[in-house]
């Protein structure tokens, strides 16, 4: 599944978007995939793992996503855990830690706080040399 998701972030990248895709999955089958589309759709809020989830609510008929899987190749930021957290996933999996925005892991641990009434099964570094690559190369481009 990883695989499709970096698929998804090789065309962000080929639409000049920052280069991070998604893959949400429930029981072994695909709900949706999606990629970066904030510039594109001149919205903050369409990064690929929000686009993912509101097409998978859309597909269930139901905002709660229980027993879904997330596949994202770049960790997730606070927008992103926030909504993961509203959609009760119940396992995220990521590539590449994102060390200046990432709320899963690196700044931040909401999908586990405790203070909250929801918690997401978090694994994390799956393929993260070839997603962290991808983002990699599309920066040192786009800085010239």
């Amino acid at each position: 599944m990883m695989e499709l998701a970096i698929g998804e972030a090789l065309q962000a990248s080929l639409e000049g978007e920052v280069p991070v895709g998604a893959v949400l999955v429930r029981e072994g089958e695909v709900l949706a995939k999606n990629h970066n589309r904030s510039l594109s759709l001149n919205d903050p809020t369409a990064h690929a793992e929000i686009l993912v989830l509101r097409e998978g609510a859309a597909r269930v008929g139901n905002y709660r996503l229980n027993g879904c899987e997330l596949y994202v190749t770049l960790e997730p930021c606070a927008m992103c855990a926030g909504a993961i957290l509203e959609s009760r996933l119940a396992r995220l999996i990521f590539g590449a830690r994102d060390e200046k925005a990432g709320a899963v892991q690196s700044l931040y641990r909401l999908l586990n706080d405790p203070r909250l009434n929801h918690r997401v099964q978090v694994t994390e570094g799956v393929l993260a040399e070839r997603c962290r690559e991808i983002l990699q190369a599309f920066f040192q481009v786009r800085r010239g």
